[in-house]
């Protein structure tokens, strides 16, 4: 059983939430894989669980469905926001009322506080990082990738401006920083995330930042401003050695 969390707040008056989180599930409409052993282990590991997008492989209704019954093994509320996978089929409203008829709290532009702690998500975007962030110049098809890329990092600002918890986690699922995409390809680290979520994050005072996609990323890094971020694909190695991310807020 997983022995190691990762205290990513100063301790103060409120009490330590511990948060599990993973990403990256790319459920399929196989009934011989199941996460429902690994939900009811979750649950008795953490008080909050934390999934970061691409929960399900094609954005189908029955992938939601799959999960949705999985799910209910999974006895401590979650919190929750899509991947590009699960916009794939062109169902992502039903995917989305699927889960929230699940009792998910779906993130897209929002914020929940649960146990005194903000959870605030949105999806995300491609853009890249840093000096070589995609500007919009030329073609319209790129001013458009831009616009979507910048969208979403406003989302992301009006949703942190909802919070109002002294302690906050940040669910994405593309990466605000290039340190946790290290591992991938570099001709795809355009695709992986953005650095426009990087700089609305550092406006704020968050806790930690969790996010997905990278399937062979990094485990850690930092924003500019210091923020923790954590990259807990399923497939990322983690200090405790499960496909989930335990976190001590």
């Amino acid at each position: 059983m997983p022995d190691r969390l990762e205290n990513v707040a100063p301790k103060d008056s409120a009490r330590t939430l511990k948060v599990a989180a993973m990403g990256d599930l790319h459920v399929r409409e196989d009934p011989r894989t199941s996460y429902r052993d690994l939900f009811g282990e979750i649950s008795r590991e953490a008080e909050i669980l934390v999934l970061t997008g691409d929960l399900t492989n094609l954005g189908k209704p029955r992938e939601a469905e799959m999960l949705a019954e999985d799910l209910r093994n999974c006895l401590i509320p979650v919190v929750a926001v899509l991947g590009n996978h699960d916009y794939e089929s062109g169902a992502v409203d039903d995917v989305a009322n699927i889960l929230r008829q699940a009792h998910v709290h779906l993130l897209d532009g929002h914020a929940v506080e649960i146990e005194e702690v903000g959870f605030v998500g949105v999806k995300g975007f491609v853009g890249g990082f840093g000096s070589r962030m995609l500007g919009s110049f030329g073609e319209p098809a790129i001013k458009a990738m831009v616009s979507e890329s910048v969208n979403e990092a406003m989302r992301l600002e009006n949703a942190m401006r909802q919070v109002r918890a002294k302690r906050t986690l940040v669910v994405l699922h593309y990466a605000p920083i290039a340190e946790t995409v290290e591992g991938e390809p570099l001709e795809i680290f355009p695709f992986l995330g953005s650095s426009r979520l990087a700089e609305t994050i550092d406006r704020f005072k968050v806790s930690a930042v969790v996010h997905g996609h990278a399937h062979r990323g990094s485990y850690e890094g930092q924003t500019p401003g210091g923020a923790k971020v954590y990259n807990v694909a399923m497939h990322v190695a983690k200090p405790n050695g499960r496909p989930y991310a335990l976190l001590e807020l």
